[in-house]
């Protein structure tokens, strides 16, 4: 087992070397103030039978969780996914759906949205891509999404079945309480299982002891690195300096410094302010409106004259999108929209929620940019959707999670960053744009009360609870139509009624 662990510090001018303290080939962090990021990485060899059993049916697996509370993303760690769990894959020929649903409901959560089936397209969607041409192509590759707040269920299954005989690796586990993010790679060609989590540090900062790898396990390696970030007069370049150590006998902190091109870049100063927040019109109704609205309006501004505003949707079974209403210019334009880019998933106009098999949709929008705008008012951008009839509930109305989109600049990128050490790849949405792309992505607002980053729709479903009424009603005007029919029928009233016409004529 190796593990890789990074501080970025927030505040460079608040960290002091004393901070950090090496003794017996550990490491003792002192109130510090930065965010963590903690990858694990295992050989096959070193996993359970069962589970490297699993693992050999893919061809690829990428597995990123995001948490639904609000966070403060600083470089290099600045990608976003929307919250919740998402899984792309690239399946072999003898995978099937139920290995996928077998892998959600064993590992993550047993109550996901997922049933078992011949075939993984019934569950699973295809992946956005285009070729380096900009051309829509064919992908072999596949995601799901549900909706997962928290990781409780993964944290006990990963401590007592991957940790049982590391303590630090039980330590991990039991962090991921805690993380904003959470990534599993797994790819056949590096035979390797790769963990990583991002977390925000304490109010009163680490303060917290990094045990030396056990003698008993000769493999093991902990690496720990405390870094800063610098500003770069390269403009696709992102610079760290700090110190790195690896423990063990000869631990010491070493200073250095490097910098490399990065994908997933932050906003320019000029922009640094720049947030969105997401909200639903009111009232909703079955076909509510997602709003989303950028402030200060006066930040909304291309930071390269190559790069384009986007949102990315993943949107539950429940909703959905109507490609059809996105074809119109003068009602793109009316909703500050410039066009669907991509649309994947469960579309289908008339289907009920309970008939639909797929986990949902996703959905790829380009946003209009404002000509002109004050700076001190907010600019929205007004995405349709449409809500399935749910099943019938013991309640009158159900919730349903509507977690808020990325949005994010695509510009043109020069160089190529693979080279960057905390480059992440296989979000969902990067295919969808040529191999050099950059994404500076515009972070959700935190301020004015936001508590998470989900909306929460209420859908009026059929009250269970109290069907009782609604039958026994229906029975008894049916019942009492029918008496009523028969009373005119067999009374003669009928008769003297025709025999009162005839006179009449």
């Amino acid at each position: 087992m190796k593990q890789r662990i990074t501080y970025l510090v927030e505040d460079p001018d608040s960290f002091t070397p004393e901070q950090l303290q090496v003794k017996d080939g550990s490491l003792s962090l002192i109130g510090l103030k930065a965010v963590q990021e903690h990858r694990v990485t295992f050989t096959l060899d070193e996993l359970p039978t069962e589970l490297r059993t699993s693992l050999k049916q893919w061809r690829e697996l990428h597995i990123k969780w995001a948490s639904h509370k609000p966070y403060t993303a600083i470089p290099p760690f600045t990608s976003r996914v929307s919250p919740g769990l998402h899984v792309s894959f690239t399946r072999r020929k003898s995978e099937t759906t139920g290995q996928l649903c077998e892998l959600i409901h064993t590992f993550f959560d047993p109550a996901a949205k997922c049933s078992s089936g011949p075939d993984a397209n019934e569950v699973a969607t295809p992946l956005f891509q285009v070729d380096e041409d900009g051309k829509q192509t064919a992908s072999a590759s596949l995601q799901y999404y549900t909706y997962l707040p928290h990781l409780t269920h993964f944290a006990s299954f990963l401590s007592s079945n991957l940790c049982s005989a590391s303590s630090q690796c039980a330590d991990h586990a039991a962090s991921l309480q805690d993380a904003s993010s959470f990534d599993i790679d797994y790819t056949p060609s590096s035979r390797t299982l790769t963990l990583t989590s991002l977390t925000t540090p304490p109010s009163s900062g680490w303060k917290t002891l990094i045990p030396a790898p056990s003698p008993d396990r000769p493999g093991d390696t902990t690496e720990v690195g405390v870094l800063t970030h610098e500003p770069n007069p390269d403009p696709e370049d992102l610079a760290f300096a700090g110190f790195l150590t690896t423990l063990g006998p000869d631990a010491a902190p070493k200073p250095t410094r490097f910098q490399a091109p990065a994908r997933h870049y932050p906003l320019p100063a000029s922009s640094r302010d720049l947030a969105y927040s997401a909200s639903f019109a009111t009232p909703t109704g079955l076909h509510p409106t997602l709003e989303l609205s950028f402030s200060p309006a006066g930040r909304l501004a291309p930071p390269d004259e190559s790069c384009g505003l986007y949102a990315h949707l993943t949107l539950p079974s429940a909703l959905f999108l109507d490609r059809y209403q996105f074809s119109d210019p003068l009602f793109l334009a009316s909703k500050n929209l410039v066009s669907l880019r991509h649309v994947t998933g469960a579309t289908d106009l008339e289907a009920p929620d309970w008939v639909v098999p797929q986990w949902g949709s996703a959905a790829l929008v380009q946003l209009a940019l404002p000509e002109q705008s004050p700076k001190d008012a907010n600019t929205t951008a007004s995405i349709p959707l449409h809500l399935r009839y749910l099943p019938a509930a013991p309640r009158a109305h159900t919730l349903v999670p509507a977690p808020w989109p990325v949005v994010f600049w695509a510009c043109d990128m020069a160089q190529d960053p693979s080279g960057n050490p905390f480059d992440r790849v296989n979000l969902g949405y990067e295919t969808a744009f040529a191999p050099g792309t950059r994404f500076m992505h515009v972070p959700p607002a935190t301020g004015n009360g936001t508590a998470e980053l989900v909306s929460w729709i209420a859908v009026p479903v059929l009250d269970t609870s109290a069907a009782g009424w609604v039958e026994m009603g229906t029975i008894g005007v049916v019942v009492a139509a029918f008496a009523g029919l028969c009373w005119v029928l067999f009374s003669g009233g009928g008769k003297r009624e025709v025999q009162q016409d005839k006179k009449t004529q």
